[in-house]
């Protein structure tokens, strides 16, 4: 059962594009969803509301996804800037948003989810095509959608490294040169690192043990205290020491993305982005797309710190270079959970250490 004002159902399901397509990584725009049901009469309506109304959709501000139950039409249909198609033949997508019944029973259904993935509105077609169409054109900027500024959970803390350390932190980057950075993906049951054209970022690991226990020591003394006041959460162990590195050269960015959603990944509680060279790079911000409106760039030494499970993506550095170091932490209990995913990793992760 939907319902306004709660969170969309998530699900999987191939596109044009992508054979899992994963609709979390939506956010930031509002999402037209337009389940069409198998009758061909009724289906055909919905097909030419969406044509008759396709100068809405933009990626930027009205993404629309129509919902297909046959492999067929889904094959055959014709994708455009802001419309794409999902292929549902078991009909849980459907279900999951009150298109179709457990008893087999079938319905055309317009949803209307805001930027922050949360349901707004929603119409049963056709009889209510007209105002539900007349909403969508009335629809304020998705940075207006709910009447006021919306900021990101996200905790910003400055002064956890010294200038002295940050530049000692790029120094190491530049020495090391950096090997072209990877996202995480699960392949054939097994969470592997993948190159692609989703991010353009390079990173070189910080390997000196005792330059690990400055960085540890500062962290358990200047950041872990104010992640405990402001989430509740006894950060225990600390993973990866890398510093990351994106260029102008390439265009250096991290497309919309989430830091758990997969087995090798999914003790990650929370992500740690320290800038170390704040004001000499353009572009390069972290921002979710789930909060539009805003972006967020913690000044030289300083942390932002949010949870693993919110949308982000870090966007496109235009001049210079952006260093960054960029630690996950997580407690004992997510401890547990890596470790009984250990086996689902296709080659050993870094070791992993205690902040203090």
């Amino acid at each position: 059962m939907i319902g306004v004002g709660r969170p969309a159902p998530m699900f999987v399901a191939p596109s044009r594009a992508n054979p899992r397509f994963h609709f979390a990584s939506q956010g930031g725009a509002y999402v037209l969803l337009a389940l069409l049901p198998r009758d061909p009469v009724a289906r055909d309506g919905m097909r030419a509301q969406i044509t008759a109304h396709q100068a809405l959709f933009a990626d930027d501000r009205l993404r629309a996804f129509g919902v297909l139950r046959d492999e067929g039409l889904f094959a055959q249909a014709q994708e455009a800037n802001g419309l794409r198609w999902f292929l549902d033949v078991d009909g849980a997508i459907s279900r999951a948003y009150g298109a179709l019944d457990d008893d087999g029973a079938e319905r055309g259904r317009w949803v209307l989810i805001d930027p922050s993935l949360r349901i707004q509105f929603w119409a049963n077609a056709p009889e209510e095509d007209a105002r539900f169409f007349a909403a969508l054109a009335a629809l304020p900027p998705p940075e207006r959608h709910a009447g006021t500024e919306l900021c990101a959970p996200v905790l910003v803390v400055p002064r956890i490294l010294e200038p002295a350390l940050c530049r000692r932190l790029i120094d190491l980057y530049e020495a090391d040169g950096g090997t072209a950075s990877g996202v995480m993906r699960e392949v054939d049951g097994k969470t592997v690192g993948v190159l692609d054209s989703f991010k353009r970022r390079r990173d070189a690991a910080v390997k000196d043990e005792q330059l690990q226990a400055e960085l540890r020591a500062r962290i358990a003394a200047r950041l872990l205290p104010e992640i405990e006041a402001a989430f509740q959460f006894k950060v225990t162990r600390m993973e990866r020491y890398i510093v990351a590195c994106y260029d102008a050269r390439d265009g250096g960015y991290f497309q919309p993305h989430r830091d758990n959603t997969t087995r090798g990944t999914a003790h990650r509680r929370f992500a740690c982005s320290i800038n170390l060279n704040a004001d000499e790079f353009e572009g390069g911000d972290l921002r979710f797309p789930a909060f539009p409106g805003r972006t967020y760039r913690p000044p030289s030494g300083g942390a932002v710190v949010f949870s693993c499970s919110l949308l982000h993506e870090a966007t496109s550095v235009t001049k210079g270079k952006r260093y960054a170091f960029l630690p996950f932490f997580y407690d004992e209990d997510a401890a547990r959970i890596r470790e009984a995913n250990l086996g689902f990793l296709a080659a050993p992760q870094a070791p992993v250490t205690q902040p203090a």
